[in-house]
């Protein structure tokens, strides 16, 4: 339905900072749900941050370090990604949906764009 691009990703020292970004070809208005998601070596992949009918989630070892906001104007979701800590380490994707469920019908997926932090 609509093509996603995620940007911002590398490589940070501890407790630095990074803001991703996911670039959609289209309009993102119609989307009810736009979620950052990540998966790290051996892991399964996991809901970080969502967006959801205008409310907001994160996973518990997020909470108060990121934040996700949308931006409808100009097609773009960001993850502002404070105080990192190396188990942040993990690819990291954007979904749009009609739900913050990891996996559903009418889903589109970006690339992800990996983020590294150092100990």
């Amino acid at each position: 339905q609509v093509q996603l691009v995620e940007s911002g990703g590398g490589l940070v020292q501890a407790g630095g900072s990074l803001r991703l970004s996911c670039a959609a070809s289209g309009s993102i208005a119609k989307f009810n749900a736009m979620g950052w998601y990540r998966q790290a070596p051996g892991n399964e992949r996991e809901l970080v941050a969502g967006i959801s009918a205008g409310d907001t989630t994160y996973a518990d070892s997020v909470k108060g370090r990121f934040t996700i906001s949308r931006d409808n104007a100009k097609n773009t979701v960001y993850l502002q990604m404070n105080n990192l800590k190396p188990e942040d380490t993990a690819v990291y994707s954007c979904k749009a949906g009609r739900s913050l469920y990891l996996r559903g019908p009418f889903d589109s997926w970006g690339q992800g764009t990996q983020v590294t932090v150092s100990s």
